[in-house]
């Protein structure tokens, strides 16, 4: 994975300067990238990456939920697709991926705090992926000159 940071930073930086699913203005440099990677790969949690052979197409991971003990068997997803992939059925099969290897590992519940209630994408991927919708924060972001809200969702892993 180390060889497809660029890679991924790319893909994060267009959905940055592009899109509202992440409400950062400014995309990450690679060394940057690369100790998010680190952090969430260090904490034993997911980060995949798709490929075509060619090159990346797609990455997913879960990270802390937050950083409190209590939380520690919550993790918060996060998926992105390039450009050239949406509408593919990617962003579902990673987001699957991700569940089920979190699943494997303990984590209880997963949360999607999804960027843009006008999302629509990011929300049917979560829907269809088992997530329930538990919330919407409006106008908590600013970007690209107009207030967003944030979805909230939820699913819940292994035995109650």
């Amino acid at each position: 994975m180390p060889h497809d940071v660029g890679a991924v930073r790319d893909i994060y930086a267009h959905h940055v300067l592009h899109g509202t699913g992440t409400f950062e203005l400014a995309p990450p440099d690679e060394p940057e990238m690369a100790a998010r990677i680190e952090a969430v790969t260090t904490a034993g949690l997911p980060f995949l990456v798709a490929t075509d052979g060619v090159g990346v197409l797609g990455f997913a991971y879960a990270g802390p939920y937050r950083p409190r003990p209590a939380y520690r068997f919550t993790v918060e997803d996060s998926v992105y697709v390039h450009p050239e992939a949406t509408s593919s059925g990617l962003g579902r099969r990673l987001l699957q991926e991700v569940l089920h290897r979190c699943e494997g590992q303990g984590v209880r519940q997963v949360i999607a705090v999804i960027g843009d209630s006008a999302n629509v994408a990011s929300v049917r991927t979560h829907e269809k992926c088992g997530f329930t919708h538990v919330g919407t924060l409006r106008a908590v972001g600013w970007k690209f000159e107009r207030w967003l809200d944030t979805v909230l969702m939820q699913r819940e892993l292994g035995p109650p």
